[in-house]
Parts: structure tokens; C-alpha cells; sequence
């Protein structure tokens, strides 16, 4: 309905693009504010993707429905938090071990950073399709397998992490916003498996 209201008005289809692309880098910002706590980073990005999963629909929602799907997911989104946090630092002691110069280190270093490059895409992939009544456990193990599965879908979504590293490191504002961009191409990734 809202996408006949976008063309009775005259918009472009440009226009309307733009006006998502302005919506994920506001989605960002939100997600980068409720990730503040530490370990509510897989809530806010869950709330962030069904924002964008809404808009994307010509579905209403703002401010307040990101709030309140922040909350529903921070019920068990905490805990898989917890555990990234968790996964990071076995990563940090393999490098670490790595650094050392311990027989094999190497080889553990580099086989733990590619597992937690595994679990990150994992778990933007089981945030952007939750859903209010969805168990974190489920959808990170079902989001573990698509991630092998959907080898291209899940390069895409690293290489928005990757802009979001360069953006950072280019000038420390600029991944913020860019997170929502992140959020909507692991959207756009599952949108397309599922279609596949």
C-alpha cells in the first residue's frame, strides 16, 4: 500500500532507494547506541534488521518499535552476547599463543580467526531473521549452517564488515552509521537464500 501512496506522489525509484540507503545509516546509529552494553550487541542488531526488513516491506515502524524489539530480543540475545565475547577472547589466547612462537600457534592462530570470522557472519545471519517469538539458540544454529551452505552470501556479509573496518579506520564516526548497512546486507543475504 505504501509503495502505490510512493509512486501516486511522483518519487523515483531513486528516491526511494536513497530513502532506505538514509534508513540503514539511522538504523546504525541505533544499533551502535543499544550495542553500548556490551553484550547487547545481537539485540541490537536484530532490532536494527526487522526495522529494516519493515521498511524494506513499506511497513510503519521507528524509534519506538526498534526499542521495543530491542527489548524482546535482549530475553536470550544477552547471552549469545556473552558468548561472542567468549569466542573473541579463545581467539585473543590462540593469537596470542601464535605470537609466542609455541610450536603450531600459527596454524591454531589462523584457524581461530577464521572461526570467529565464521561465528560473527553466524550471528548477523541469525539477526537478521529474528522474530519476536524465535529462540537465540535455534536460529544461531540454524544461521551456522546456512553460513556454510551460503558460502557467497556469507563473503558478502563479510566484506560489509570489512567496510565497516575500513570506515573505521578511515575516521572512527563512519562505522557507525555503516552498521546499519551491515544489518541491511545480512537482510539482503537471507532474503536471497530463502528465495533460492
Amino acid at each position: 500500500m505504501a509503495g502505490t501512496r510512493v509512486k501516486a506522489r511522483g518519487e523515483s525509484v531513486l528516491a526511494e532507494r536513497f530513502a532506505v540507503f538514509a534508513e540503514c545509516l539511522l538504523t546504525g546509529v541505533w544499533i551502535a547506541v543499544a550495542s553500548l552494553g556490551v553484550v547487547t550487541y545481537p539485540a541490537a542488531f536484530a532490532a536494527g534488521a526487522r526495522h529494516l526488513r519493515r521498511r524494506t516491506a513499506h511497513e510503519g515502524g521507528g524509534w519506538r518499535e526498534f526499542v521495543a524489539d530491542f527489548r524482546t530480543a535482549l530475553r536470550g540475545g544477552w547471552l549469545a552476547g556473552l558468548a561472542g565475547w567468549a569466542a573473541v577472547a579463545a581467539v585473543w589466547v590462540d593469537v596470542q599463543a601464535a605470537r609466542a612462537g609455541i610450536p603450531g600457534g600459527p596454524l591454531v592462530g589462523a584457524v581461530g580467526v577464521v572461526a570467529l570470522i565464521a561465528v560473527v557472519v553466524s550471528g548477523l545471519r541469525a539477526a537478521a531473521v529474528w522474530e519476536p517469538d524465535a529462540r537465540w539458540r535455534t536460529l544461531l544454529a540454524q544461521a551456522w549452517r546456512r553460513t556454510v551452505l551460503d558460502p557467497a552470501g556469507s563473503f558478502l556479509i563479510i566484506a560489509g564488515l570489512a567496510v565497516v573496518a575500513l570506515s573505521a579506520w578511515f575516521a572512527a564516526p563512519l562505522a557507525v552509521p555503516v552498521l546499519g548497512a551491515v544489518a541491511a546486507a545480512a537482510v539482503a543475504v537471507e532474503e536471497r537464500y530463502r528465495h533460492r
